[in-house]
């Protein structure tokens, strides 16, 4: 089996949508860290102190067939087309450990895809 590793940051608020719309497109789980960061647009100040909104790391491992209908699937929950409502990107996975309580489910969607 062959992995990709699916990010996706986005505001706190849509990170719930974009869980599940990815669980609906294939994907078996999700990890949410919470995070910060910058872009094109800085955050507004007020005295000093940020305005930016809550953002969470959505980070989930899928297999490599699934992932451009799951990144869809993201894209179009989480409304990224929009400025400021996430970004989704994918990276390729050398090896896994660990994911033998998902196996049999990974081995269906597999033999389905097939």
């Amino acid at each position: 089996m062959r992995f990709n590793l699916v990010l996706t940051i986005c505001p706190s608020d849509r990170q719930e949508k974009i869980v599940e719309a990815a669980k609906e497109a294939g994907a078996t789980g999700a990890t949410l860290l919470s995070a910060r960061g910058t872009g094109v647009k800085e955050a507004k100040t007020f005295f000093g102190l940020s305005l930016d909104k809550p953002q969470e790391a959505v980070i989930m491992l899928v297999e490599r067939h699934m992932c451009p209908k799951i990144m869809q699937a993201i894209y179009d929950a989480g409304d990224l087309i929009k400025p400021g409502n996430g970004i989704c990107f994918s990276l390729p996975v050398e090896s896994v450990m660990g994911l033998e309580s998902q196996l049999s489910i990974l081995k269906k969607e597999t033999e389905e895809y097939i």
